[in-house]
C-alpha cells in the first residue's frame, strides 16, 4: 500500500473511528485501526465486535493495499504532526510515515486478521433520514433516561419503535421515563439501540452534515453521517409495555418558566446532598406559586419559590438531580409539570400544545 492523504482529514478520521477501538480485550487485533484503499480513497475502520466505526477519505492512491495499526499510537502521532501532505507506505507488515520533517515506522498486523466489517442490505432495510439538529435533540432527550446496569440489557439502550404512524424513542432505568416522538413512518420499527452506540454517533456528528441516514435490518442498525458510518448490534429482548405508566390524567398541574424551575430545583439541589437528593416540590394555587424545600441535616435547609399557573394543590417529593437533567432537555421557555399525590408518576413537558416530548419521574417516599 502506497499513498498520500492530508493530515487534517487523516487526524479526524482516527479520533472519529479510534474511540470504538478497544485497549481492554482479549484479541489484540481489537486495539488496532484498520486502514485499506478503497478507490480512490482511504478506508478507516474499528470495531470491537459490538460496534464498528468506519470513516472514508480522499487519497492519491499510488498502490492498493491495507493493513491494521495501534490505534492509540498513530492516533497522537498523526493528531501532532503540522498541517499539510502525509505520506503512507507499507512494506513487510511495518507503515512507514512521513509528514515533512517527521517520519515515523509503526509496527503492523496484517490485515486478514481484522475482523470482517458488517454489512447491511440497502435494499431491505428500513431507512429513515433524519434532520441532525432533530436527532441530535431526541437522542439527547432519552438517554439521560436509560439504565447503565447490565443485569437488565435491555434497559440499558433506548427503544426505537412505531406507533400509531409515528416514529418514538424510549428510554427507562426504573426510576424515570422518556419519551420522545420523532418522525412520521409507514414502517414498522421496534429496536433498542445500546446507548454507547448512540452516544458514538452523537460524537461523529460534526458541523459539515445537515442529516442522519438510520438503517435498521433484523439485528443492526447503521447510521451514515456524512463519510461516517457507525454499525452497531442491536439489544435482544423485549422493551417494557411503559405507555401504561404515563397517567392520563393529573391531579395537580404547575406551568412555571422554565429558568425559574431550574433555578429553584438547582439551588434546592445544594442542601439535598446530605438526603440522597430529596428535595419536596408543594403547588399552591391560592398564591399561584410553587416551592421547593430541601434538607441538609448538618448544614440548615432552603425553600426556593416560583410564581407559576397552579391547578389542584399538592406536594410530592422527587429526586433532585432526576429533575434537574429533565429540565436541560425540556425544550421551551415554560414546562407543565403535573402530578397526583405523593406516590404517583410525576410527568413534565413543555409547556406548548404540540408535545414531542414526555418526561415521567417516579417519587421518592417521603
Amino acid at each position: 500500500m502506497e499513498l498520500s492523504v492530508t493530515q487534517e482529514n487523516f487526524a479526524r478520521a482516527l479520533s472519529s473511528v479510534g474511540r470504538v477501538a478497544s485497549s481492554k480485550t482479549q484479541l489484540p487485533i481489537l486495539s488496532n485501526i484498520l486502514l485499506r484503499t478503497d478507490g480512490t480513497r482511504l478506508l478507516v475502520a474499528a470495531t470491537n465486535l459490538e460496534i464498528a466505526a468506519t470513516q472514508h477519505i480522499g487519497a492519491k492512491v499510488a498502490k492498493p493495499g491495507a493493513i491494521t495499526v495501534p490505534s492509540r499510537l498513530i492516533t497522537d502521532f498523526v493528531g501532532s504532526l503540522p498541517k499539510g501532505p502525509i505520506e503512507l507506505k507499507v512494506e513487510n507488515d511495518h507503515l512507514h510515515i512521513s509528514s515533512g520533517k517527521f517520519s515515523s515506522v509503526i509496527n503492523g498486523v496484517v490485515a486478514d486478521d481484522f475482523p470482517e466489517l458488517p454489512t447491511i442490505d440497502e435494499t431491505s432495510s428500513i431507512r429513515y433520514e433524519i434532520a441532525v439538529d432533530d436527532f441530535k435533540q431526541a437522542v439527547s432527550q432519552t438517554i439521560i433516561t436509560t439504565s447503565s446496569d447490565n443485569t437488565r440489557p435491555v434497559l440499558t439502550g433506548v427503544y426505537w419503535h412505531s406507533h400509531e404512524g409515528f416514529l418514538y424513542l424510549a428510554g427507562t432505568d426504573g426510576y424515570r421515563l422518556s419519551e420522545r416522538r420523532l418522525v412520521e413512518t409507514s414502517s414498522d420499527v421496534a429496536a433498542i439501540i445500546p446507548t454507547t452506540t448512540l452516544s458514538e454517533v452523537l460524537r461523529s456528528i460534526n458541523d459539515d452534515v445537515s442529516e442522519v441516514e438510520i438503517l435498521f435490518d433484523e439485528t443492526q442498525v447503521r447510521f451514515r453521517v456524512g463519510e461516517s458510518e457507525v454499525t452497531s448490534r442491536l439489544i435482544d429482548g423485549n422493551f417494557p409495555d411503559y405507555r401504561q405508566l404515563i397517567p392520563a390524567s393529573s391531579e395537580t398541574t404547575i406551568k412555571v418558566n422554565t429558568s425559574e424551575f431550574v433555578r429553584i430545583t438547582k439551588i434546592a439541589g445544594l442542601f439535598a446532598r446530605e438526603s440522597g437528593g430529596s428535595v419536596t416540590i408543594t403547588a399552591d394555587s391560592e398564591k399561584s406559586q410553587v416551592s421547593i424545600h430541601s434538607v441538609a441535616s448538618q448544614l440548615g435547609e432552603n425553600t426556593s419559590e416560583a410564581s407559576a399557573e397552579v391547578t389542584g394543590d399538592g406536594q410530592v417529593t422527587l429526586n433532585s438531580r432526576y429533575l434537574s437533567e429533565a429540565l436541560g432537555v425540556i425544550n421551551g421557555s415554560a414546562v407543565e409539570f403535573r402530578f397526583s399525590g405523593k406516590l404517583s408518576p410525576t410527568v413534565l413537558s413543555a409547556a406548548t400544545k404540540d408535545v414531542n416530548y414526555l418526561h415521567i419521574i417516579m417519587p421518592l417516599k417521603s
